[in-house]
């Protein structure tokens, strides 16, 4: 599972860590948002500190489909459903400075983009009426869409009908990364790579620690996907999504337009050119078939799906590359950015984008900018007070309640099912993983590589009972997306240690 955009990108890894090191700012992650975050307060004259656990873009940006877009599927129509149309608008402002600020830094930095119509289209006349929500929402904010009938969709795959919006983006999300790393780290910044920040602290004075040292700052934030302190208890206001991408060479004619449809099983379509795109002659990614995190029949199973889909629709399409990517929907369906509770005005955080970082990241920079500059609430954008004002209403705790239900229940099953079967088992086919438990205790046995490990299966977040990924050969758990490598080492999520390695004995 390999990323097209990281084909042939080699991102900066920045210098080595000297413990006890102080800085005006700490920016753990080095994702989209924690690198605008980081250039924009390097700007502004702070001496800015980057850290990561693995490498620059690693995770949810380096997975991006590189669609940059204001329409966004049928998202205002869901978050318009139970909200005034003030608060769409807000979003929807937002969105569109975020876009702003990072077009602006790619014609800078020299990275270029395409501009396209996006759509968001019903594959049959069941799915019309979310398109048509999705329009009136859209236009009620003020975005000049338009409603295109089935009729006038001349695309290869099927379409009842779409909402489209002119002068939209699509970018390679790596190449936006290095280049923000890269003006980073020219205008003076320090980025750790390879360090994992496995606490933060706002007493007696703000630092993060690592298994390194220490680092020391007036302001943290937290731009780890979902944040790694649980002050807040922002794993449980979110949930974990899980989608898929492959990257095609399609040999005849493929959309000029990216789409992404309303209705299930989801369809994204984005083209892919020399301007917005590694030159590998890849000219088409399809992505879609999400779902939270450890609850799949089969992850394997979805993206052959898309597989075969593009296949039917553009035959002699040749796969590429094949990738997945996890992000943070919050059950009020608006991102969370600001100050961590009991955090001292210390310690800032961003989360739950929904799938569309690539315009809420910056959006959420230019917000977490203006509060460690200290500007008056007076002088920020509207979109920032309307955002960071806003009220939970009975449909996001009736979202909320519904997601801890199925957490509930998924910490159940979990254990009863590890009950079942008992150690010793058969090593599990290259690939494949298995849990069982012995004395009790849970344990994940897999094989990947030709090597069959065996780790403690109970993830040391909250106790849930984790699932094999067979797409990805990782360990994940469906309570707070919590992830880990075969051989147990944290990936992402809430949860900060790795898991414990088993030996295989003669019992399992």
């Amino acid at each position: 599972m390999h990323p097209l955009w990281k084909v042939g990108r080699t991102p900066p890894v920045g210098t080595p860590f000297e413990p006890g090191g102080r800085h005006d700012a700490i920016v753990v992650g080095a994702g989209i948002t924690g690198l605008t975050t980081a250039v924009m307060l390097a700007r502004a004259g702070l001496d800015v500190a980057v850290v990561d656990a693995g490498g620059v873009g690693e995770l949810a940006t380096g997975g991006n489909t590189g669609k940059l877009s204001a329409l966004q599927g049928t998202r205002l129509a869901v978050i318009r459903r139970h909200h005034p149309a003030s608060l769409v608008q807000a979003y929807v402002d937002a969105n569109l400075a975020g876009m702003e600020w990072l077009l602006e830094f790619a014609d800078h930095a020299q990275v270029t983009y395409e501009r396209r119509t996006d759509h968001t289209y019903a594959q049959t006349a069941a799915g019309l009426e979310s398109v048509r929500a999705q329009h009136a929402a859209a236009r009620e904010a003020g975005l000049p869409t338009r409603m295109l009938t089935g009729g006038e969709l001349s695309e290869a795959f099927p379409a009842a009908g779409a909402v489209a919006l002119d002068d939209q983006v699509t970018i390679d999300p790596m190449q936006v990364c290095v280049a923000l790393a890269q003006e980073f780290i020219a205008a003076g910044g320090t980025l750790h790579t390879g360090i994992r920040v496995t606490a933060t602290h706002a007493l007696p004075d703000a630092h993060v620690t690592t298994a390194a040292g220490a680092l020391f700052a007036d302001h943290i934030v937290l731009a780890t996907g979902t944040p790694i302190t649980d002050r807040g208890l922002y794993f449980a206001k979110t949930r974990g999504l899980r989608s898929y991408c492959v990257s095609f060479r399609v040999p005849g004619d493929t959309p000029s337009a990216t789409f992404i449809s309303a209705d299930d099983p989801t369809r994204s379509i984005r083209p892919v050119s020399r301007a917005d795109g590694p030159d590998d002659g890849s000219t088409l990614v399809v992505g879609g078939n999400g779902h939270p995190v450890g609850r799949s029949d089969g992850e394997r199973a979805a993206v052959d799906d898309l597989i075969a889909w593009t296949q039917r629709f553009f035959p002699g399409a040749e796969e590429t590359h094949r990738w997945s990517a996890q992000d943070y929907e919050s059950h009020n369906l608006l991102p969370f950015v600001g100050a961590m509770p009991r955090g001292l005005g210390a310690v800032r955080f961003a989360t739950g984008y929904g799938k569309w970082g690539l315009s809420n990241a910056p959006a959420a920079a230019l917000r977490l900018t203006a509060e460690i500059l200290g500007a008056h609430w007076r002088d920020r954008p509207g979109w920032m007070v309307k955002i960071g004002t806003r009220l939970t209403v009975p449909a996001d705790l009736a979202r909320g309640a519904t997601e801890g239900l199925k957490v509930a229940t998924a910490a159940t099953t979990g254990w009863m099912d590890a009950e079942t079967r008992p150690v010793p088992v058969a090593a599990p086919a290259e690939g494949e993983g298995v849990v069982a438990h012995r004395g009790g205790r849970p344990v994940g046995i897999s094989t990947v590589g030709g090597v069959t490990r065996a780790v403690d299966a109970v993830c040391p977040h909250l106790g849930g009972v984790l699932a094999w990924n067979d797409a990805d050969c990782s360990w994940d758990c469906s309570l707070h997306a919590s992830r880990f490598t075969a051989d147990g080492t944290r990936i992402e999520g809430p949860a900060l240690r790795d898991l414990k390695a088993l030996p295989r004995t003669s019992d399992g």
